[in-house]
């Protein structure tokens, strides 16, 4: 019996190590933390309105100096004592002026991320994993629909930057207040519509979903930008392939993070849920 063949495992992205330039508190909800430094010239833009990075976020208890060696701290430390990833959407490449910004949710002392960036100082490291994305407006799209929550609003807001100025469409943008809307310069004739939580715990709504199914259809080919919350994407999902027979080209999905699980967990179900949301 012939052996399985093993899939080739990609290679390692080298870490990236930036620094705090800035942190500035947006919203309520949201702080942008500018980086750069010495490591931006490891730095490169592909071009990708959703371009994100998984950062690696050391334990408070450990005093640990970038670029970290995973496997050796695997060896060293408790698992719980381990720098902890996150998935994190660049807002803006700047880097002719040597910086990228990257905006962060905020849930009071919630989470791993969010405290950190609230805390953050000039001066301190900011580790990225690499950079990827899939995603850019296309110049020749009739029309564009986009959807998102706070998770989803720097990579919307990007989008939106970068499309033809003739550009048309709507973008749905979940936030809890009207004191987290943001100035988005985008195109006259994209309509930003933003939904209110008042105040309902993010992912336990419908507003997303159903303003989603209530967006009159145009004419044309329509391209896509829906991620947020896991549910709300599984629910799209059907609704934007059946019902209104998209494309895979047509159609950028995907959930960036799940209600009630930490991002390991929620990761882990995602490698378990291949091609499905």
């Amino acid at each position: 019996m012939t052996a399985p063949t093993e899939r080739p495992r990609r290679p390692k992205r080298p870490q990236i190590v930036l620094e705090v330039l800035e942190q500035i508190q947006l919203t309520p909800h949201m702080v942008r933390i500018v980086a750069g430094g010495p490591g931006i010239s490891a730095v490169e833009d592909a071009g990708r309105t959703d371009a994100y990075t998984k950062m690696l976020f050391p334990h408070p208890d450990t005093d640990l100096t970038p670029p970290y060696d995973m496997e050796a701290l695997r060896e060293e430390l408790p698992i719980e004592q381990m720098p902890a990833r996150r998935t994190y959407s660049i807002r803006r490449f700047d880097l002719d002026a040597g910086q990228i910004w990257i905006d962060f949710v905020v849930h009071g002392d919630r989470g791993v991320a969010g405290p950190w960036a609230t805390a953050a100082r000039p001066g301190e490291a900011v580790v990225l994993g690499g950079i990827g994305g899939g995603y850019s407006p296309d110049p020749d799209a009739d029309w564009h629909l986009l959807a998102g929550d706070d998770s989803a609003l720097p990579a919307i807001a990007a989008a939106l930057e970068a499309m033809p100025r003739d550009a048309v469409g709507v973008a749905h943008i979940e936030v809890d207040s009207a004191a987290d809307h943001q100035e988005i310069d985008g195109p006259d004739g994209i309509e930003v519509r933003w939904l209110h939580r008042d105040g309902a715990e993010p992912g336990t709504t419908s507003l997303l979903t159903d303003a989603v199914r209530e967006t009159p259809w145009r004419d044309g080919r329509v391209q896509v930008f829906a991620h947020g919350e896991r549910s709300a994407m599984k629910s799209l999902r059907p609704y934007l392939t059946d019902d209104r027979a998209l494309d895979r080209a047509q159609l950028s999905i995907s959930a960036y993070w799940a209600h009630g699980r930490i991002e390991d967990a929620f990761q882990q179900e995602k490698r378990e849920d291949v091609g499905r949301i």
